[in-house]
């Protein structure tokens, strides 16, 4: 009999500590929530493959999920969900077995047949054909990204040649069942938030007329690490002059000039939950006109502040930030005025699937219920094309109260 190689015994039997986020009670109780919703729109079985809902049931993480993956190495790992069942199943490849051993709570997990690599498809369907997890209606995430449009084919057709009674879109169960959050996701946006401060902290010492905006990414980007943060799901701009128009740009060698603009949009991450800040700044003394539109429009968080209460209904949020800017004449200067929800986030994107702004009845309607929370953007164009004012702030809903986490002042912040 051959002697175990090096490789085999790891692949097998490799445990490192866990460092999984939550106690296992936290992930019973979040597997149960989303079982409940399984049976309330009739699926007997949830594919989830989305990195933000396989961290939310188990606590998984993965620097690499495929998102553009060669033809050969489909994004195929997921975890299934049977609404009569207490265990979940986690799939995924050999190269994955040690990682998904130590950072999740997973107990029950399937690593792809070695002839396969990473192309699961096949093996997913087979083994929950084996379950009996196929006789009726099975959801997958036909919204995420991942996987993309032909491996999401491929997985549907996988699965109704495996038995599965029919195939629909279950995109929305695990989003909206992590819109109300546990008190031990509220705690790590809070800390999150306090992370984001320290971040805004070092990029304000790193200002300074010469200095490249890169360099800023760097210092404020070391200062959260060093404060426990994680790696932020978008790229955390540090913005300058007329560039700020385009906050969606990305920070390059360019050095920040006295008298510019400057934006800096960051996000405090702690076990994957994100906390969103961003500040404007002035190279200088800025112009009148710059500093009298900058100062009212910061002045409406005052306003905010007072109306922020658990179960605060969004239109209600809504209207009263329109008629306070159409009162003092600026909203026809705005950029984009709303926000969306924060919360577990992988790259690419940190904006959450719950959003609301002035101009829309998408979830006007809602609450901001107890135990959520999401960001709130202020942006206005500024005279002579000199950039944009932009504000963002992380509000969270708790059970008594409801409040704006950063300690940051929001008005612009002259650099001398």
């Amino acid at each position: 009999m051959a002697a175990m190689t090096n490789r085999d015994d790891v692949l097998k039997n490799c445990r490192p500590p866990s460092e999984a986020p939550f106690p296992r009670d936290e992930y019973r109780s979040r597997l149960d929530r989303v079982r409940g919703r399984m049976a309330k729109n009739s699926i007997e079985t949830l594919l989830v493959t989305a990195p933000e809902g396989m961290n939310y049931i188990g606590g998984y993480q993965c620097e690499w999920y495929q998102g553009q993956s060669p033809r050969q190495w489909p994004a195929s790992s997921a975890i299934a969900i049977n609404v009569d069942s207490d265990r979940y199943i986690h799939f995924d490849t050999e190269r994955e077995a040690v990682l998904t051993r130590y950072c999740s709570v997973a107990e029950d997990i399937r690593i792809f047949p070695p002839t396969t690599m990473r192309d699961g498809v096949g093996f997913i369907a087979s083994e929950l054909k084996s379950e009996g997890w196929l006789k009726g209606k099975v959801g997958i995430e036909m919204h995420s990204y991942r996987p993309n449009r032909l491996i999401s084919h491929r997985f549907e057709d996988a699965l109704r040649s495996a038995g599965a009674y029919d195939v629909v879109d279950g995109t929305d169960i695990m989003r909206d069942v992590r819109w109300l959050k546990s008190p031990l996701e509220m705690q790590c946006i809070e800390e999150a938030a306090k992370i984001a401060d320290i971040g805004m902290k070092a990029a304000i010492a790193e200002l300074r007329p010469g200095v490249m905006e890169i360099e800023v990414v760097g210092a404020m980007t070391y200062a959260m690490t060093k404060a426990g943060g994680e790696f932020p799901a978008i790229y955390q701009p540090v913005l300058s002059g007329q560039k700020t128009n385009a906050p969606h740009s990305m920070s390059t060698r360019k050095k920040v000039q006295a008298g510019e603009i400057v934006l800096v949009d960051l996000s405090g991450v702690v076990k994957r939950y994100h906390a969103n800040l961003a500040r404007t700044f002035s190279m200088g003394e800025p112009k009148k006109d710059v500093k009298a539109l900058c100062d009212t429009a910061t002045d409406s968080l005052k306003i905010m502040r007072k109306m922020l209460r658990p179960g605060l209904p969004v239109r209600e949020l809504n209207e009263t930030m329109k008629h306070y800017y159409e009162e003092k004449d600026i909203w026809k200067e705005r950029g984009w005025i709303g926000g969306y929800e924060m919360g577990i986030a992988f790259p690419p994107d940190w904006v959450g699937p719950f959003v609301f702004d002035p101009l829309s009845e998408i979830n006007a309607d809602r609450l901001f219920d107890a135990n959520t929370a999401v960001n709130y953007e202020n942006q206005f164009f500024l005279p002579r094309h000199e950039g944009m004012l932009f504000q963002i702030d992380t509000l969270a809903f708790f059970q008594k109260d409801a409040r704006i986490l950063s300690e940051i002042p929001p008005e612009l912040t002259v650099i001398e």
